[in-house]
């Protein structure tokens, strides 16, 4: 067995293709929609628990910081929407040759940037 195979364990020199970029963000936009749950879930209940509640979860969401967490949440719903669209869309049997799913990717990309501008948009 030969052991002398030189080895990169830089990750910042290597060029990953856009396919890969954009199923790595794929998976961190799922994670962050995982931990943004926690939040959204005690802002429905306190929403729901009396008119008080309500009225604190609207004194917080007008907050600047919170739109901007508001704003990232959505950006990850959209990014993972779209994302999983296009996983649906190759699942179907197109898109799945290697220039498709660069295309495919590209698309995804191109989309998710917009509907994330549209999102800061309507948030602010």
């Amino acid at each position: 067995m030969n052991n002398h195979r030189p080895k990169n364990l830089d990750l910042g020199t290597i060029r990953f293709p856009i396919t890969a970029i954009a199923s790595i963000i794929h998976r961190i936009t799922g994670v962050g929609l995982f931990v943004a749950v926690g939040f959204l879930v005690w802002a429905l209940g306190l929403s729901l628990e009396s008119r008080q509640g309500f009225d604190q979860v609207v004194a917080v969401l007008t907050h600047p910081l919170a739109k901007f967490i508001t704003w990232g949440i959505l950006s990850l719903v959209v990014y993972h929407f779209i994302a999983g669209i296009k996983h649906l869309i190759m699942d179907a049997g197109y898109a799945e040759t290697l220039n498709g799913g660069t295309w495919a990717s590209r698309i995804a990309l191109v989309l998710a940037v917009i509907g994330i501008v549209l999102a800061g948009v309507w948030v602010w």
